[in-house]
């Protein structure tokens, strides 16, 4: 459709216009068009493009809907920095990546050799963004630097230069703005590049460059040369000895590391094109911005946080019309142009069918027969166009419309000639729908190969398989029999040490007990670990044949298999107002298949709050209800029964279902109409508290019952829902994060979904703990209300809170405050809770009945009083309320201003206050929860067990027991449990003449080198043995002699280990490579066969002579590991033996 704008006369002329040097009208665009004509604009000038808009949220979606217009690429988007203007607080790595990307495309128009770009840059901004000041554009020529293959460059000069350029040093390079050095391989990631650069120098040449993956660490392909620019838009190099900051340097700091004002406009060639949405509306944002920051940057001045003569970080509204007065520019809105634009006048709105397909088929074919051109673009194209050849099956038409999966706001109708018009409908038109918001997607750092290996530092407690609980010691060198080794090191009770061995590190877990109480160190030399192992086993065997029993139960059960996916389901799903997370969409995929699968589901999905459960949770229930079967959805408190009431209601609005809720806010009389309209069958889905599980509920046709965080319900309550889920389908919901350790243990008896990726970017909360401050707080709830936000307060004392309302009444007069606690009568709550959620009500004073699954996406500052007083998950919990969106979010955790917490309170607020990243899975927050999590699938009664030998071994050994549960009752034991499929009690000793170890030369830094041991022994397979000595090759240069031996021990482990032995190990210049010791056997010693290659049999072992005159030992020995016989094959060997001598 571009080619058709390109050739409207209007458009041409537009061209001729551009190119003289006067200022020009504007196009008078309605907002849909304004895309399109951009798109178009930029094929023909070929030049860099910059379209300011508005907001945030505008510039998103434009910068989404740009890729449909423009496929090849070349788009950026400019965010706005999170902070506030004269805010101390950090950019965030997604916005930095971001602006870096699309400074970057725009300075390679000044680099001189640098490939310019074949398809120039769109960069669309928010008017903020623009307003920032940023690195001036000499300073960012200035650091950025073309390196090319042998080049000569001094390691430790590139080094220090790229850490003035703002590159954080790092061990392992994961994230952009990171790089690492290891002797002569040097790893960074400049930020406009995809993956990292691994230079590996020869001297001090560059011998290679190889872009390299990051989760890998592995080369992707060699590279001639490579642009390294800035990584931050300030310079710690550029600061001045004069300058004492009080605090890390940040952003914030750019006015005063950088006095010369710039802006994203000074980095646009002269020839670029700045593209205004609209005029006047910018020119309003941009002033109550710079209102906003003054005011801010007074009250920080009298608060003494901002010195007075700080200087100004951004640039004004009339000074960035100065800028863009030096380029060429254009408006594409209402303010500038003439009354009857000739290019906006050709656009008009296209005709609205809100979802009557039958009008819609009419009307394109009407509209194909008059010769017309019509794009159709929506998320339900297969649908339309089975409709439109249904029509026309019988009969040939002159043409078809253009149907096109995706997603755009709205259509037009364009006027080409005087008799034909091109049409582009959109789900807007052809449904009503809106289209999905735009979610920032975070760029996830990726896990480094040794990610799953970082929970062990010096001093933690650690658990080895053969001698208990110990405390770690880190990693220590000793010289055995002349040959020096470094080993682990763990300490016992009274001081005992157990030096483990580096291929042996797979024996050692972390400790992580059921309460994060300190454990009891095991006394070596004695019964006690042996005792606690062997109870803890009996445990484990108990739980898995309840869960094997269980599952058997719900196999034989009959129940009903819902029909396929009807074309209203389709219909919802497509109007959902957001793209689904990849997990979602696999969860929404597995709870389906349950329901289409003729026994009753029983699935558990754990997600974060706000991960989009109750969107899967809606979908499962829409099924059921399109099979006429009815849905319970059970949640624990009435505040969250009337929150996902409202969900159901608004978006099922469109379709014939009734949806009712059963709780306290329903009073008697309705109450009693709900429960007969239930038994008659005329609602569909109610959603209740605990009153729905009473005698007096009964159903027409239960189908599905959703149960919202089951662990908050009762004994009895759960007697009742066990009972159901032999009856009827049940979906669990839990925001309480199951450990992916108990996951893999559960897999094949417990059906579970995790939804573990945030659905949109969360910023990490800004977190304050500090004595409560009345200017902390008026200045915290004034900020939350200058953005449009709402505030939760949250006071826990039913008794003192009028007072409380009074205290913020008087103390910031603007706020319109509301009072909301569980003590309250259920109309008054429920009148509270409905005006805070249409944002009635600023901020909401209540008690902690917020910590449960609430959800106001506008909430974003939250206030505790009395945060000492909290438990660390409810800490958690209450945090989980802010921080949905896109918006930075605000907590403050206050204690009282007088007394001191006590020691325990004060460490709950230092651990909230360091783990301010959503969703850190080892930080102590989540822990805690795991620990909840793994209770209630597994009772309370484990609890015991699991703090006796640690949560991570006692995952291992029960999901051993199931595994040999199943092989016992022939049941099939699933792939992923496979993985881990060795009895652990038993492992091979290796232990050769040799040097081996990964010395500190070859990795200098010690807690890599343990991650690498211990990664190292987890090995399986030569195969995985093979990749991981390419990639040491890869990541750290040619391999010295000791790690050639370490990797040549743990082949001849893993060699062993297929064979059964117990030992490999040296005796009297000899190795012997022994086997078990038979028991119950009728013979004490084995019938082995003899296979030469230099080695004798024994009775239970092979003898391989080590002073042989050549010295190829290491050759024969994996040779004979080869070809001697497996443990169990030796055993038939010997019974064969014997039955020949009895005949």
């Amino acid at each position: 459709m571009i080619d058709l704008i390109r050739n409207l006369l209007a458009f041409k002329q537009l061209i001729a216009d551009l190119e003289a040097p006067q200022a020009l009208p504007g196009l008078g665009l309605m907002r849909s068009a304004r895309l399109p004509v951009t798109a178009a604009l930029a094929e023909c000038l070929h030049t860099p493009i910059l379209y300011i808009v508005g907001r945030t949220d505008q510039a998103l979606t434009l910068w989404e809907e740009i890729a449909f217009w423009r496929p090849g690429g070349g788009r950026y988007y400019f965010p706005e920095p999170n902070p506030l203007f004269y805010e101390q607080a950090s950019w965030g790595n997604n916005t930095r990546r971001e602006r870096l990307q699309s400074i970057t495309a725009l300075a390679g128009y000044h680099i001189p050799g640098y490939p310019v770009q074949e398809t120039p840059p769109v960069v669309v901004a928010p008017v903020r963004a623009v307003m920032s000041r940023t690195l001036p554009r000499r300073d960012f020529l200035r650091n950025s630097r073309t390196y090319r293959l042998e080049q000569q460059h001094q390691p430790d000069t590139l080094a220090r230069s790229w850490a003035e350029s703002g590159y954080a040093t790092v061990d392992i390079v994961v994230e952009p703005g990171q790089f690492s050095r290891r002797g002569g391989i040097l790893d960074i990631w400049p930020p406009h590049l995809p993956n990292p650069v691994r230079f590996d120098f020869f001297g001090d040449e560059i011998d290679t460059l190889r872009m390299f993956d990051p989760a890998t660490q592995r080369t992707i392909r060699a590279l001639e040369s490579i642009l390294v620019t800035p990584a931050r838009e300030i310079l710690p190099g550029y600061v001045k000895e004069d300058l004492a900051l009080d605090h890390e340097l940040s952003e914030f700091d750019i006015p005063l590391v950088h006095p010369a004002q710039a802006s994203l406009l000074d980095y646009l060639p002269k020839n670029s094109l700045v593209l205004l949405d609209d005029l006047n509306y910018l020119e309003t944002i941009a002033n109550e911005i710079e209102e906003q920051s003054v005011r801010f940057r007074q009250e920080s001045i009298q608060e003494g946080v901002l010195p007075e003569n700080f200087p100004v970080p951004y640039l004004t509204w009339s000074e960035i019309v100065d800028s863009i007065s030096r380029l060429r520019s254009l408006e594409l809105g209402y303010t500038t142009a003439v009354e009857e634009s000739l290019l906006g006048s050709l656009f008009t709105p296209g005709e609205r069918y809100a979802g009557h397909l039958k009008e819609l088929v009419e009307s394109l074919d009407e509209s194909c027969t008059e010769g017309n051109r019509i794009t159709i673009v929506s998320r339900q194209v297969t649908r339309l166009k089975e409709l439109w050849l249904e029509r026309n099956a019988r009969r040939e038409t002159a043409c078809s419309p253009v149907f096109i999966e995706g997603t755009l706001t709205e259509g037009w109708n364009l006027k080409v000639d005087d008799t034909r018009t091109a049409s582009l409908l959109t789900d807007g038109e052809v449904f009503g729908w809106e289209r999905p918001r735009p979610r920032q997607r975070p760029r996830p750092a990726a896990d480094n190969p040794e990610s799953s290996y970082t929970d062990f530092r010096i001093g933690d407690w650690v658990v080895h398989i053969d001698y208990g609980v110990g405390r770690f010691g880190g990693l220590v060198q000793r010289t055995l029999d002349g040959v020096s080794r470094e080993l682990l090191m763990v300490e016992y009770d009274r001081g005992d040490q157990v030096f483990v061995p580096v291929h042996q590190a797979d024996r050692l877990t972390r400790y992580v007990g059921a309460d994060n109480e300190t454990p009891t160190p095991t006394r070596l030399g004695t019964q006690e670990w042996h005792t606690a192992r062997q109870r803890v086993k009996e445990g484990v065997q108990e739980v898995a044949r309840d869960l094997l029993e269980l599952y058997a139960s719900r196999m034989a059960a009959q129940g009903y298999a819902f029909s396929p996916d009807t074309p209203w389901q389709q219909e919802l799903e497509a109007s959902f107002p957001y793209t689904e997370t990849e997990d979602q969409a696999h969860a929404i995929k597995e709870v389906k298949k349950d329901m289409e699968f003729a026994r009753p589901m029983d699935r558990l999905l754990c997600g974060d709050v706000g991960y989009g459960k109750t969107e899967v949770a809606l979908r499962a229930a829409f099924k059921a209800v399109m099979d006429s079967r009815q849905v319970a959805v059970l949640v624990p408190t009435t505040v969250l029964a009337q929150q996902h009431y409202e969900t159901f209601r608004q978006r099922l609005a469109a379709y014939p279902v009734e949806v009712e809720m059963l709780s306290r806010f329903r009073n008697p009389k309705e109450q009693s109409q709900i429960l007969k309209k239930l038994n008659s069958g005329g609602v569909d889905i109610v959603i209740g508290t605990h009153r729905l599980v009473q005698s007096d509920v009964q159903f027409k046709d239960l189908g599905l019952v959703i149960i919202d965080e089951e662990q908050r319900f009762g004994v009895t309550h759960k007697e009742y829902l066990k009972k159901l889920r032999t009856e009827v389908d049940v979906l669990t919901l839990t925001a309480t994060p199951i450990p992916r350790t108990l996951y893999m243990a559960l897999t094949g008896v417990r059906d579970i979904s995790t939804i573990n990726t945030p659905p949109e970017e969360r910023l990490p909360i800004v977190t304050h703990i500090g004595p409560y401050s009345p200017k902390l707080v008026r200045q915290a709830i004034l900020r939350e209300l200058e953005r449009g936000g709402q505030v939760f307060f949250v006071h826990n004392r039913v008794q003192t809170i009028e007072a409380m309302k009074v205290h913020l009444n008087k103390l910031v007069p603007e706020a319109r405050v509301g009072i909301g606690h569980g003590q309250m009568h259920e109309q008054d709550l429920a009148k509270v809770m409905m005006q805070f959620t249409h944002g009635e009500i600023d901020v909401l004073l209540c008690t902690s009945i917020i910590e449960s699954g609430l959800d106001i996406p506008n909430a974003n500052t939250l206030i505790v009083d009395r945060g000492d007083t909290f438990g660390l998950a409810q800490l958690y919990q209450l945090r989980g309320r802010v921080g949905r969106g896109a918006l930075r979010a605000y907590a403050y955790f206050f204690r009282h201003r007088k007394k001191a917490p006590t020691p325990e309170g004060q460490e709950r607020l230092e651990i909230i206050a360091e783990n301010t990243q959503l969703g850190a899975g080892y930080s102590i927050a989540m822990r805690d929860l795991e620990m909840r999590g793994a209770g209630e699938l597994l009772g309370t009664r484990q609890h015991g067990y699991i703090a006796s030998v640690g949560f991570h071994l006692y995952t291992r050994m029960l999901a051993q027991a199931v595994r040999d549960l199943r092989r016992l009752q022939g049941l099939e034991v699933p792939a992923e449990m496979q993985l881990g499929d060795q009895e652990m009690w038993t492992q091979v000793n290796v232990d050769l003449p040799l040097s081996i170890g990964i010395p500190i030369e070859y990795v200098p830094d010690q807690n890599l080198r343990l991650r690498l041991y211990r990664r190292l022994a987890d090995i399986k397979s030569e195969r995985e043995l093979e990749a991981l000595q390419e990639e040491f090759q890869d990541r750290f240069g040619t391999l010295p002699d000791p790690v050639k031996e370490l990797l040549y021990q743990t082949r001849v482990k893993l060699l062993a280990e297929e064979k059964g032995l117990v030992s490999v190990l040296p005796e009297a210049e000899q190795l012997v490579l022994r086997y078990p010791v038979l028991i119950n056997a009728e013979s004490t010693s084995r019938q082995l066969p003899s296979i030469g290659h230099g080695s004798r049999v024994g009775k239970n072992a092979y003898w391989l002579s080590l002073v042989e005159p050549d010295e190829n030992w290491k050759e024969r020995l994996v040779e004979v590991l080869k070809l001697i016989p497996a443990e169990d094959q030796t055993i038939g060997v010997q019974r064969e033996l014997k039955a020949f001598t009895t005949k």
